[in-house]
């Protein structure tokens, strides 16, 4: 799939004043500073359409952005500055969690992270959440570039050896660069797949 048009739509901090459920929708989370904004500039062959920051945790609100005048990408706020709490909704801030919980149309949250990283806990522990709540997600480890391809391999295997204490089936995990574009074909063609396979059966829901 190739992206010919990405327009920005609406800004928000309440998912209920997100755009009509009326066509398929994915989402882009992870923690603050985990390259979100210059993976989703890459995808969408614009510098400029997810604000890039060396400021983590600036983006604050969920961003809507309408592609090919078809379907929804969103930009959701960085979960790694969010207030700690007992409780996980609290802990992974209620603008992520409600918006997560409620969007009837959102087909795949895309989980991005620091391939650079060991495992981390709170990344293990959205993921899990995600499980348990039933929502559909993939993994996009980013920043590879970063990494010599002997040092991403062994990353890569002890991720999916701590991701398989939890998972008896792993999720779809995609291997990016926002710098080298590696990747961009691979998520492309994963949500344009997904589009076909999955349009008719929601315009039949939606009518």
């Amino acid at each position: 799939m190739k992206i010919n048009t990405a327009s920005f739509v609406i800004s928000n901090t309440d998912w209920k004043k997100s755009p009509a459920e009326n066509r398929l929708e994915y989402a882009f989370i992870g923690r603050s500073n985990v390259g979100k904004s210059s993976l989703i500039n890459m995808l969408t062959n614009h510098k400029n359409l997810a604000k890039t920051s060396g400021r983590p945790g600036k983006t604050q609100l969920i961003n809507h952005f309408l592609i090919n005048d078809h379907w929804f990408l969103v930009d959701l706020p960085g979960y790694g500055y969010a207030k700690v709490s007992k409780s996980l909704r609290r802990g992974f801030g209620e603008i992520i969690t409600s918006y997560i919980e409620n969007r009837k149309n959102l087909i795949n949250l895309f989980v991005l992270i620091d391939s650079r990283h060991e495992p981390q806990k709170l990344d293990m522990d959205f993921m899990k959440y995600l499980g348990e709540t039933g929502i559909p997600f993939s993994i996009v480890f980013t920043k590879t570039d970063k990494l010599t391809k002997h040092k991403l391999s062994n990353n890569m295997i002890h991720y999916k050896s701590e991701l398989a204490k939890i998972w008896d089936i792993l999720p779809k995990i995609f291997i990016t660069s926002a710098e080298s574009k590696m990747g961009k074909e691979e998520v492309l063609e994963y949500i344009g797949s997904t589009n076909e396979e999955l349009q008719e059966h929601f315009l039949h829901k939606l009518s």
